[in-house]
């Protein structure tokens, strides 16, 4: 049942104290949660708790509904990625009133007067349409799955360094039943216990390899964090924390150990079921080449007379690097330019790199972009802010949106202005 116009005014109302106090009314919400059940704990992200990104993303996510909830409907597309990724954490249908209790205790305790009687009962409200939504939604799509619904055993049967700090790791089922395709450019989400810790932390790590039966291969990189400028006021001294899970699975998985793994999902994909001949323009940045590389040798395999133009930076040693190189010599509709910021003794111009500074499409050639092909396709992956700029940069050139595909996993979607 929708809302009433008055109950929908009465969250608008709400929105000016969401701007001003949205990211600490979800850090109280999230730290009475964990408190109240430190057996999500198994589900959250702990290293985003602490450095603010989850708390970041919730609160944008939270004012986007009030701002739209007289079109909550116009939402779908962004709530679609985030019952994607629910699912691949396996959330369950009773999770949500959990959730629903703690979040409408912090609006009364962080928002105080300001969240009236009435306000609070329409809150209420609204989050029950909002998460009898994502359970529809999400019960939708653990049915598209079929019996794999959980955690299933996986084995390494290869372990193999792509260069000094990233590995790839093929997996293969315990049971040794079929596995599922997947649509090039998706994710796997994998658990692990954490050591020292009571808990088990989940992390989602795209499918760098095209689909093959009887095995998924993901890519980890180590990820040793970011330390914050000492003037930052902050309790973290990380600005990005370093990476429990990639560096765990770096440190101590290796060929015959055993991992926890869910079904493939996401919506960063090329569409295997709706292909066309028009060239595809693959755009990445570190470790973001995995998922496009799962898309290039799908390509390769499936479409060989595609054109397919991949453009990547790196700080130093590529991954994948021998075979992008292979391609390159043997495939005429295969088109790279490598882009590099340190380079090392052995680098040769024209053969290891192209350019020796940092990813600058304004550098390349319109047909190193395929920009003068109207229907060409894009797939962009890296960092948040490469994603946007490259985006931009596309935009500014003409390209339209819809032909950009990428994927914002913080706020699960580029905002369109700061209003």
């Amino acid at each position: 049942m929708a809302l009433t116009y008055k109950e929908s005014q009465k969250i608008r109302a709400t929105i000016p104290a969401l701007q001003e106090h949205g990211e600490l009314l979800v850090t109280v919400f999230y730290r009475n949660l964990l408190h109240n059940h430190p057996e999500l704990k198994n589900l959250f992200n702990t290293a985003n708790q602490v450095n603010g990104f989850q708390p970041r993303a919730l609160a944008s996510i939270i004012l986007q509904f009030a701002k739209n909830i007289n079109h909550i409907y116009e939402l779908v597309p962004k709530l679609e990625r985030i019952c994607q990724k629910h699912c691949s954490l396996g959330v369950q249908p009773e999770h949500y009133s959990i959730l629903g209790k703690h979040l409408i205790e912090a609006f009364s305790q962080v928002l105080g007067p300001q969240m009236t009687p009435e306000a609070l009962q329409a809150w209420k409200r609204a989050y029950s349409i909002l998460a009898n939504m994502l359970i529809g939604r999400e019960k939708q799509l653990y049915g598209s799955w079929g019996r794999w619904t959980g955690w299933r055993q996986f084995r390494v049967v290869e372990r193999v360094p792509e260069n000094p700090d990233i590995c790839s790791f093929l997996l293969s089922p315990v049971d040794e039943q079929n596995l599922p395709g997947f649509m090039p450019g998706q994710y796997i989400s994998v658990r692990v216990d954490v050591p020292g810790k009571n808990y088990k932390q989940i992390r989602q790590y795209s499918l760098s390899d095209s689909p093959r039966p009887g095995h998924y291969r993901i890519t980890v990189k180590r990820d040793d964090g970011t330390k914050r400028k000492p003037s930052t006021a902050s309790h973290c001294p990380y600005a990005n924390t370093p990476g429990v899970v990639s560096n765990q699975l770096l440190d101590s998985l290796f060929a015959g150990d055993t991992i926890e793994a869910s079904h493939p999902t996401g919506q960063f994909y090329l569409d295997t079921n709706n292909l066309s001949s028009e060239p595809v323009v693959l755009i990445s940045a570190g470790i973001g080449a995995t998922p496009v590389l799962s898309i290039l040798n799908y390509i390769i395999e499936n479409q060989p007379t595609r054109p397919v133009s991949w453009v990547h930076g790196a700080r130093s040693d590529m991954p994948f690097h021998a075979h992008i190189a292979k391609l390159q010599k043997e495939r005429p509709n295969f088109h790279s330019k490598v882009f590099k910021t340190h380079l090392a003794d052995a680098d040769l111009a024209g053969v290891t790199y192209d350019y020796d500074y940092r990813l600058d499409l304004a550098t390349l050639s319109p047909d190193d972009l395929c920009l003068t092909r109207s229907s060409a396709e894009y797939y962009v992956c890296g960092p948040e802010q490469f994603m946007l700029e490259t985006a931009d940069f596309l935009e500014s050139q003409h390209v339209d949106p819809t032909r950009i595909k990428y994927e914002l996993f913080a706020t699960g979607e580029r905002a369109a202005s700061p209003s």
